[in-house]
């Protein structure tokens, strides 16, 4: 049987700020990336906590670690709003055996919520992947694959203010998102203009942007087989599942400092990423 550590943690007192509710918190999420707008096998919301509760603050976050909750609590935060659930499948026990399970086990020990968005984030409009679109530049930005009402939808599509060569291209991503290998097939010939996108595992639209003609297509992670047969077709790149996804904290900042800006919101100082480059 697994053994739930506990470390300890240092405490800083919990401030309340005036009244403000998880209920408001969870509502001003939703308001922007309803539920309804997740994926079949996800499973975003509130997975741990009342909402009735008030927020002492707000820790953003990517993926939700046990450092994470300690940090949470260290910062007197109750409540962790991630873009990775914690919980993707239901827990039939909770004895330490795995890191969903110490996790838990962690966060209600010490009365932290956990609120997740995350593919409901990912096909919002002003989701996940019009961040990245932001961070690169692109201008005319729509969804790659729309949704039928239009308003939600899978990766996104833009263009470039000029064209530009493709190696410098891949080089401006590798820089703008810290990338420390960055995975590319062979370099297009000819200049960069339209650029589709989707952020974390994105392979699944690598059909639709060639569909639209798109010059490059960057995403989280491929498989392998996916990269044959598009030389000089279209400019695939790899970022890497955290890399490309990162800036999510900050588009969760923005969201909930829009809506409810007395909350304190408190961004995580550690790096969630599982994957270690040599």
């Amino acid at each position: 049987m697994g053994v739930i550590e506990e470390k300890s943690v240092t405490l800083q007192p919990k401030q309340f700020t005036q009244d403000v509710k998880i209920k408001e918190v969870v509502a001003a999420l939703e308001r922007f990336a309803p539920l309804p707008l997740q994926d079949e096998y996800d499973n975003a919301g509130l997975q741990i906590g009342l909402t009735e509760a008030e927020v002492s603050g707000a820790l953003l976050c990517l993926d939700v670690t046990e450092a994470v909750v300690r940090e949470a609590v260290s910062q007197g935060c109750n409540l962790i709003v991630a873009h990775h659930p914690l919980l993707f499948r239901a827990l039939k026990h909770i004895t330490g055996q795995t890191q969903p399970e110490r996790c838990a086990a962690l966060a209600v020990k010490h009365d932290v919520a956990i609120y997740a968005a995350h593919t409901n984030l990912d096909n919002a409009r002003g989701g996940v992947n019009f961040e990245i679109a932001n961070r690169l530049g692109l201008q005319g930005v729509r969804f790659l694959k729309p949704a039928s009402d239009g308003q939600s939808g899978s990766g996104i599509v833009g263009e470039l203010a000029e064209p530009e060569n493709a190696e410098a291209f891949l080089r401006r991503v590798k820089d703008i998102f810290h990338v420390e290998s960055l995975q590319h097939n062979s370099l297009l010939e000819r200049p960069v203009k339209t650029v589709a996108v989707c952020g974390g595992a994105g392979d699944f639209l690598l059909g639709e942007a060639l569909r639209q003609k798109a010059d490059a297509f960057l995403t989280g992670e491929m498989h392998y087989h996916v990269f044959f047969g598009h030389e000089q077709e279209i400019q695939i790149g790899v970022m890497g599942h955290y890399q490309s996804e990162q800036f999510t904290i900050d588009l969760l900042g923005d969201v909930l400092k829009n809506a409810l800006p007395e909350l304190r919101l408190v961004k995580t100082k550690i790096k969630t990423n599982p994957i270690s480059y040599m």
